[in-house]
């Protein structure tokens, strides 16, 4: 069982690391793949990889998609045709380690439209987180310690992490449904959509080497990175697995210092400081609420002439939320996938 749970850990950090190259090695491709090509590449990648994988996968067993999904299928799709590009838009006007750090605010957008759309409680120390990334998205979005001109590129970005916000919401709609079929539907058809707009924008075709390595970076980056999530999930659970996949962000920022020599600002600094402040309490919001309870019961009968005393003692893992009006506990899997915390693609 140790073992089982280590390789989780393995998978669930590799998940974070594989998505922390997306940002650096995009930047780098964006010198010669269009924003548009480049965000429909990606996610081409992503679908007809995890297409391939699924064919030697024989052990998933959950529901397939129906009717009643459709709407959030649509939904879906459509935001990760928007969310991409302006990613990629923004990428290529801006510095890939603002870039990798500002993804943080896709916990905040995410957070605020299932308050906002689906009543769902957030705790004050995920409020506190909230503000805290907000502050760090603030200062990132400055174009230098000396100015108080707005980053055309990191507005873009913060767009893209809005977008990916409502994303999420409709993608856990139907998270209890096949995992393959969510991934597939999601690369192959926002790939195609994006596509189609960089078509029609006439960006030029890059070259098939560049077409591959944006297919395998797609691959790697969207497709492997949630396929490594999902099998450390079945093991974890949803709230740890997001907890060690919080590290991403900051696994981009380095790879973009290492590889593509970009240097911080005091700004950056700064921001980065406020940041890991507000990871770091998004974490614990998230371990916190898949706390175990160890219930002890004792109860006494009869039988033959004697009394005997049993004692029982059992634990169970469940959501536990506080507002200022209710307490209470849910311990229902779908819910606990329904956390706040750090996000995959």
């Amino acid at each position: 069982m140790r073992m089982k749970k280590t390789r989780a850990i393995l998978y669930a950090i590799l998940a974070a690391a594989f998505y922390a190259v997306n940002i650096p090695v995009s930047k780098l491709l964006l010198n010669r793949v269009g924003a548009m090509t480049m965000a429909a590449l990606l996610y081409l990648g992503a679908g007809i990889g995890i297409g391939i994988v699924s064919l030697f996968d024989r052990k998933e067993k959950r529901e397939k998609l129906n009717g009643k999904d459709l709407p959030f299928v649509i939904g879906m799709i459509v935001l990760d045709i928007a969310a991409p590009i302006l990613l990629m838009l923004g990428l290529s006007m801006g510095y890939a380690s603002n870039a990798s750090l500002l993804g943080n605010f896709e916990i905040v957008a995410t957070a605020l439209i299932a308050l906002a759309i689906f009543r769902e409680a957030v705790s004050k120390r995920l409020w506190l987180a909230i503000a805290l990334i907000t502050l760090s998205s603030i200062l990132l979005s400055f174009d230098g310690a000396e100015s108080f001109r707005f980053s055309y590129g990191s507005l873009l970005v913060l767009a893209a992490t809005i977008c990916w916000g409502f994303e999420n919401n409709c993608t856990r709609k139907i998270s209890s449904k096949s995992t393959y079929e969510i991934v597939i539907l999601k690369g192959v058809f926002s790939g195609l959509g994006a596509l189609t707009i960089a078509l029609i924008q006439k960006e030029t075709v890059p070259s098939l080497l560049d077409i591959a390595l944006a297919l395998l970076l797609g691959f790697v980056a969207y497709g492997l990175s949630i396929f490594l999530y999902v099998r450390a999930q079945n093991v974890l659970g949803a709230a740890k697995t997001s907890a060690y996949y919080a590290v991403a962000p900051f696994i981009g920022a380095l790879l973009s210092f290492l590889f593509l020599k970009e240097k911080p600002t005091w700004m950056y600094l700064a921001a980065l400081a406020v940041m890991i402040l507000g990871t770091v309490l998004v974490v614990m919001d998230t371990l916190i609420r898949n706390h175990v309870h160890v219930h002890t019961h004792t109860f006494t009968h009869t039988h033959d002439g004697s009394t005997h005393t049993h004692t029982v003692t059992h634990s169970h893992a469940h959501h536990h939320y506080v507002t200022d009006d209710n307490h209470g506990h849910k311990h229902t899997r779908s819910e606990l996938e329904q956390l706040p915390g750090a996000l995959h693609r």
